[in-house]
Order: structure tokens, then C-alpha cells, then sequence
């Protein structure tokens, strides 16, 4: 069976359940399915919601080329990215990864790869909606995640 590639920038929410399925629906071939679902912090309860803007076209763009490499690098029988945009609650899901493979350290592997890229270098910008504003304003990289996504050299989607 071909392998699956799925890469959605979306303003509206999802079921993880109901996305996994479009990957190992119908399928016994499957070894492992890895998911990660990001959420919404609420920041100690001061964060209301997220502002997450986007270049449309170029999102999706490099996410797709991210997911090729992951796709070069192991052998997986499908990766699924969705991100979204707008306006995010509190609690609401933002980020969505799935990698089903026949072995579960490959899956793992590009998982991981995905997010870090996510994390760090996909252009989104976002920005923290606070009860009372004072501590609002735009979210960088934190340093950690550099340091993870710093483990993969990108030419070839390898651990470093």
C-alpha cells in the first residue's frame, strides 16, 4: 500500500481519533502509530486564548517539504501535520502529528522531527492573549526548543 502524506493548515478544530483513522483505517500491515497532540496552555490561568497567524501558501509549503524529508529519511506508511490558525482557546487543540510505520522507532523518529521543525522554524507566528493584557505579546522559540530541533541536521532529517 502507498505510503499516506497528509499536510492541513486549518482555521477549525479536530478529532485526533477520527484523523488517525485516515491513516490505519483498513490497515493490519501497521506496527506503530505515534501521535502528539499540542495544546493550549492556559499559563497558570492568565493566558485566555492564542492568536496564531500564518503565510498562507507558505505554511503549507514548508511543512510539506519538512514531511518529505521525514518521508526520505524513514520508512513510514504515512505522516499526517495539521496546524491551525486564528483564534485558539485555552484547552483547544493547536498541532496535530501522526507518523504510522512498520516499526515504532521510525514513527517515533519522524514524529519528532516534525514537531521540532513545528516548534521552531514553521512559519507561524503567535501571540498570547492575557485577562488583563499586561503579559500578552508575541512567543518566540523557547531556548529548549532550539536545543531539540538543534539535534537534527535538516539537509537529511538525521540525528546529529
Amino acid at each position: 500500500m502507498a505510503s499516506i502524506k497528509i499536510v492541513r493548515v486549518q482555521r477549525e478544530s479536530f478529532d485526533t481519533m477520527q484523523e488517525t483513522r485516515i491513516l490505519t483505517g483498513g490497515r493490519s500491515d501497521l506496527g506503530a502509530l505515534v501521535t502528539f497532540t499540542g495544546l493550549c496552555r492556559n499559563e497558570g490561568g492568565d493566558l485566555t486564548h492564542l492568536e496564531i497567524e500564518h503565510y498562507p501558501g507558505m505554511a503549507e509549503a514548508e511543512i510539506e517539504r519538512m514531511a518529505g524529508l521525514a518521508e526520505q529519511k524513514w520508512p513510514l506508511e504515512g505522516l499526517l501535520v495539521i496546524h491551525r490558525y486564528g483564534q485558539i482557546a485555552a484547552g483547544e487543540p493547536i498541532v496535530f502529528v501522526a507518523a504510522a510505520s512498520l516499526h515504532r522507532a521510525e514513527a517515533f523518529a519522524a514524529a519528532s522531527f516534525m514537531m521540532d521543525f513545528l516548534k521552531t522554524s514553521a512559519p507561524f507566528w503567535k501571540k498570547q492573549i492575557t485577562r488583563d493584557s499586561s503579559a500578552a505579546g508575541w512567543v518566540a522559540a523557547k531556548p529548549e526548543d532550539e536545543t531539540a530541533a538543534a539535534r537534527w541536521d535538516a539537509s537529511n532529517a538525521t540525528v546529529i
